[in-house]
């Protein structure tokens, strides 16, 4: 891991593998210097503008590369390939816009609530309720993730409503997987 992403698993107690969750010694943690000096010395084309930057130097001159933040600014939202099958029942909480946990700021969608809280909530060592867990019928409002934006960063990378049908329970869900899985072959 980069140090940009191991560095909040280190801010707790007791930290957690951001990929596997087991706990680990933080004491034991060891630069990869191989890596590193593969990476100084690895050149590639900027996905905007083209210029070669060591892959050491690439996340640093994508994040100020003019031409990147254009596309970025150009990409359409989110959308479904085809509407959702759900109705919008209206006795469920809100699953399409979120609370930060850290600050209130409200109507922030996961894509949205991600960013928020890598650019304000970084360093904060709080153990905060996920909203997306929380607004699902499985989730628990009292659980604190121990390292929140690993959990965003890692569980939220989709939105559920393309894929879950809320009105069934998980094991008429895993029966509708397995029946589609084996009309498909």
């Amino acid at each position: 891991f980069c140090g940009e992403c191991l560095q909040p698993c280190l801010q707790v107690p007791s930290p957690l593998c951001p990929l596997c969750r087991t706990p680990f010694d933080p004491k034991k943690v060891e630069k990869a210097s191989g890596v590193e000096k593969q990476l100084s010395s690895y050149k590639a084309p900027c996905r905007g503008c083209s210029k070669k930057v060591t892959l050491a130097k690439m996340r640093s001159h994508v994040s100020s590369c003019a031409k990147v933040q254009e596309q970025m600014a150009n990409c359409p939202k989110f959308v479904p390939v085809v509407p959702t099958s759900q109705p919008i029942p209206s006795n469920i909480p809100n699953r399409s816009t979120f609370v930060c946990p850290y600050c209130g700021a409200r109507n922030l969608d996961q894509q949205e609530l991600v960013k928020h809280c890598m650019e304000n909530h970084r360093n904060d060592p709080n153990k905060v309720v996920c909203p997306v867990c929380s607004a699902m019928p499985w989730g628990d409002p009292s659980y604190k993730s121990a390292n929140f934006l690993q959990h965003l960063l890692h569980r939220h990378k989709f939105s559920y409503d393309t894929f879950v049908d809320y009105n069934i329970d998980e094991e008429a869900a895993l029966q509708a997987a397995l029946a589609l899985s084996l009309s498909e072959n």
